[in-house]
């Protein structure tokens, strides 16, 4: 039997316990694990392969590429950019999953604070296959409204954002 890795969560944004979760996963073979990772922690590339992200900045002057501790700013699925800051940072490795979260918020009237949590899980597997997992916990009435729509357009767009990662990794 073959047990999978799974993201880790702070109590905070445990599944479940937020106005919005999602659960996106893909498992392909060709690339690797190194692959992919590439093209997750490369924000330059974002916009190559995702449509839904966009003023991608770093605000202290790092990036592109995310490390721990870092902080960055950008915008998606119409909201004013996002306060970003890395959680969980670890690049895969010989047995070992690769692992990056970020927290982002949006501060502001109640109506309008967004507060989450979006994490990658990127292994391989037996076979010449990668996993990728990506979840997210929101927070906030946003959140709640993403959550009552249907298709809820938060799994779309993480789904749109595993198949371009997954196309941008192959070439």
């Amino acid at each position: 039997m073959t047990t999978q890795n799974a993201i880790s969560w702070p109590d905070r944004y445990l599944p479940g316990t937020g106005d919005n979760f999602v659960s996106n996963e893909v498992v392909v073979r060709g690339p690797r694990a190194t692959d992919v990772w590439r093209y997750l922690v490369d924000t330059s590339t974002w916009e190559s392969y995702y449509g839904n992200v966009a003023d991608i900045s770093f605000p202290g002057g790092d990036g592109p590429e995310l490390h721990g501790g870092v902080r960055f700013r950008f915008g998606t699925f119409g909201f004013p950019p996002l306060d970003a800051h890395v959680v969980e940072f670890q690049a895969p490795a010989d047995g070992v999953p690769g692992r990056l979260s970020w927290t982002a918020k949006q501060d502001g009237e109640p109506a309008d604070r967004l507060d989450v949590l979006h994490a990658w899980l990127v292994e391989d597997l037996p076979g010449g296959r990668v996993r990728i997992l990506t979840q997210e916990t929101q927070i906030g009435q946003p959140a709640a409204a993403l959550a009552a729509e249907r298709p809820n357009p938060m799994l779309n767009g993480h789904q749109a954002w595993l198949d371009g990662l997954i196309e941008a990794a192959r070439r």
